[in-house]
């Protein structure tokens, strides 16, 4: 999801919380426990960011048609 000013990537299973994407710090995080199998695929942040670029374009032409709605 995104908003004007953020956005977020991330994936679950379970309600559990398996890999985000920390735009801040520019990397994917893991926050599984050390047990747990690692959840991994090359160029994961990468396609995050891009989607980000998509989603704040697509928020662009939607606050536009729709003459900015409420939240």
């Amino acid at each position: 999801g995104c908003s004007d000013s953020d956005g977020v990537e991330m994936y679950g299973l379970d309600g559990e919380e398996m890999w985000y994407a920390d735009f801040n710090k520019g990397e994917g995080v893991m926050p599984l426990p050390p047990f747990a199998d690692p959840f991994t695929f090359p160029g994961a942040y990468e396609q995050a960011v891009g989607n980000q670029g998509v989603c704040k374009a697509n928020l662009a032409v939607n606050i536009k048609a729709y003459k900015n709605p409420e939240e």
